[in-house]
């Protein structure tokens, strides 16, 4: 309480200042860029905090950020605006399985294997007995991967991983695939 603001830490300052926000117990709190700045402790703590007040006082938090991880651990709603368009309003898993193409297989083999080819995935990387491939969901499915490694080759472990969701919000932004995938509906809405 005597420290002046100026000496505390960043984290300490946000704290403080969520604190503030919260003194006359607003039912909609903004939040721009909360965790902006801060190290990976102080990070979670914010986050906790916020699933706190969101959950016990059923606060609603409107958050701003280009911070996928709080948005992916804080959102259960997501808005993708760009130059002040709405692109997307809905929920986070229903835009990635809409735009996260890519998937990971990642192999662990029971013995190495020179070339452990797979039609319709392409190695990005093999070490020994470990090989990770790149797959498109609309090409073929993981189900599909599996039983032709399984037919063909002894494997150890697996495991099939989405894109990143930093990759997948990259791509949107790079393709305008937003942009394109709105056009689209606009278009077959008016048509009907």
């Amino acid at each position: 309480m005597n420290t002046p603001v100026r000496a505390l830490s960043l984290g300490q300052r946000m704290r403080a200042d969520l604190c503030a926000a919260l003194l006359h117990d607003p039912v909609l709190l903004f939040l721009d860029e909360p965790t902006i700045g801060l190290d990976v402790v102080a990070k979670q703590r914010i986050r906790e905090f916020i699933q706190y007040i969101n959950h016990e006082n059923g606060t609603t938090i409107l958050l701003t950020t280009h911070d996928i991880a709080d948005i992916s651990k804080l959102c259960e709603r997501v808005m993708v605006i760009d130059h002040g368009k709405i692109l997307f309003d809905g929920k986070l898993e229903h835009l990635l399985n809409t735009f996260a193409g890519s998937r990971v297989l990642s192999v662990e083999f029971a013995e190495f294997y020179p070339e452990p080819i797979l039609p319709k995935a392409e190695i990005i990387i093999q070490e020994g007995t470990r090989v990770i491939y790149n797959f498109e969901r609309e090409e073929v499915s993981a189900s599909q991967l599996i039983n032709w490694l399984s037919e063909k080759y002894r494997i150890s472990d697996l495991e099939v991983q989405n894109q990143p969701i930093e990759d997948t919000i990259r791509e949107i932004y790079e393709k305008q695939l937003l942009y394109n995938h709105h056009n689209a509906e606009k278009n077959s809405s008016s048509g009907s």
